[in-house]
């Protein structure tokens, strides 16, 4: 049992590192994994749809032609998990719609196929919003993740079933998306390590859904997530295909944002950044300023996500176009009897991105607004990055973040800018579980920055990784705690 937790314990590159010096076999480390979802799953409901048989065939595979150079296979025989929403040969991708339900990959989406390629083993697919259409996971097909911190607290979304899955250690290390927060809701809510790479960086590729449109291409974004620091730089150089240089962070200077924000921020949050602060400012440039754009974020990323009304989104979930009229009366159908294939969330959304859809005119000044943008914060974060929070407190009962967010009153203004402002202006954002607050329940911070300057934040998140308490495992639902 104690080499067992050992081993769901360590990180990608850990583990990497004992299979090629043969400490373990491949076949072993798989198979602790399995039996550990096996036993944990049940609760939190996180995989959705595994691959256990082809996996320890896989292991056995590689255990018995052993490379003679394992170093040029860096993830070989390291267990992974994958958003439901990546295609991965021979497995479901569906979104969550209960009409998708057979509909299976003829192959890997180009950022799965890399990670294959390195030598990592796909053990499931794990679950999201419906069409990663909300910050939480649920969806009519596969049902509601549940955070392992706490089963009536969501896990986030909608990344949630790869935050929830590694949260307990079901994994080495995943595979998620991010358009509004997916990737780093997630990762705040259930304590683990994301991150969410910069504009046009890792192609939509295998990805479903994937936007048609310009403005929400550059918003849409995909990364890993996993227990270290280390692991988001190495399965992102494994993504991209680049390698990122050691970086010296003398030339840069770090802007945390003020505690005292006029926005919803929970104490321990303001207290956290605080001491981020105290802790960095006897070896950087520290100045604690709102970035420019900032209070402009929220409504910017809600009218981009509105651009067609969700035409695309709305096709795909009726397997049609809809007229609204259809869309309107299933949602309330939805609401009274629970009785369509629809979650309500998508439903709601869907709606409001209708209320939200703005004009050529208007489509034009944001078009504006983002190139001015973009040249101005080319050269305001040439040497200094950003340490934002995340959401404005620790993962909260199921159904009240979509309510914060997705409220008919417009709350998404008062919740949304942490998150919006990587998305809108396509940065790069590593996300470091750093603190607890009251309930035990993980806090973290994102450091983020332009897009070039990866290795700069990796850096700084190693720093804070090494000075705060980072990545721990849930330890709730272990065998010998039942």
């Amino acid at each position: 049992m104690e080499d067992n937790h050992q081993i769901i314990n360590l990180d990608a590159t850990e583990t990497a590192k004992k299979i090629k010096q043969r400490e373990w076999s491949i076949e072993k480390v798989v198979s602790t994994y399995i039996e550990h979802i096996k036993r944990v799953n049940p609760m939190i409901n996180a995989i959705v749809e595994d691959r256990f048989s082809d996996a320890l065939e896989e292991a056995r595979e590689k255990d018995k032609n052993f490379p003679a150079d394992p170093l040029k296979y860096p993830l070989y025989g390291v267990p992974i998990t994958v958003k439901e929403s990546f295609d991965v040969a021979q497995m479901k991708t569906t979104g969550g719609l209960i009409h998708l339900k057979n509909n299976i990959a003829t192959k890997d989406a180009p950022i799965v196929k890399k990670l294959k390629d390195a030598g990592a083993i796909v053990l499931g697919k794990t679950n999201t919003a419906t069409l990663c259409y909300a910050q939480e996971s649920v969806n009519k097909l596969y049902g509601r993740t549940n955070n392992p911190w706490d089963l009536d607290r969501t896990a986030g979304g909608s990344t949630g079933g790869e935050g929830a899955i590694l949260a307990v250690g079901g994994a080495a290390a995943g595979v998620g998306s991010d358009i509004g927060g997916s990737i780093r809701v997630p990762s705040h809510f259930n304590g683990v390590i994301g991150f969410k790479s910069g504009k046009h960086t890792i192609s939509n590729d295998g990805h479903f859904p994937a936007s048609p449109i310009s403005l929400q291409q550059r918003m849409e974004s995909y990364g890993p997530m996993g227990k270290s620091v280390r692991d988001m730089q190495l399965l992102y150089e494994i993504m991209t295909g680049d390698t990122i240089k050691k970086s010296d962070l003398a030339d840069m200077s770090i802007n945390v944002l003020p505690s005292d924000i006029p926005y919803p921020l929970s104490q321990v949050t303001k207290n956290l950044l605080d001491e981020v602060t105290s802790f960095l400012e006897s070896d950087f440039s520290i100045r604690r300023e709102i970035p420019p754009y900032f209070n402009e974020s929220s409504e910017m990323w809600q009218e981009i996500m509105s651009i067609d009304g969700s035409e695309n989104i709305e096709t795909l979930t009726f397997d049609a176009p809809s007229a609204t009229s259809r869309l309107l009366w299933t949602y309330v159908s939805e609401k009274l009897r629970k009785n369509t294939d629809y979650h309500h969330y998508l439903l709601w959304a869907l709606l409001g991105t209708k209320l939200f859809k703005p004009n050529q005119k208007h489509i034009k000044k944001i078009e504006e607004t983002i190139e001015a943008g973009d040249a101005k914060l080319e050269q305001l974060f040439k040497n200094e990055l950003l340490i934002f929070p995340v959401y404005h407190s620790a993962t909260k009962r199921h159904g009240k973040v979509f309510s914060e967010i997705f409220s008919i009153r417009k709350t998404f203004k008062k919740y949304m800018p942490y998150l919006a402002y990587a998305n809108v202006w396509g940065l790069p954002a590593l996300t470091i579980p750093l603190s607890r607050d009251e309930n035990g329940l993980p806090i973290a911070l994102q450091v983020m920055g332009l897009v070039g300057n990866e290795g700069k934040i990796f850096a700084l998140g190693e720093i804070l990784e090494k000075q705060f308490s980072s990545y721990v495992r849930c330890e709730h639902y272990d065998a010998k705690k039942q």
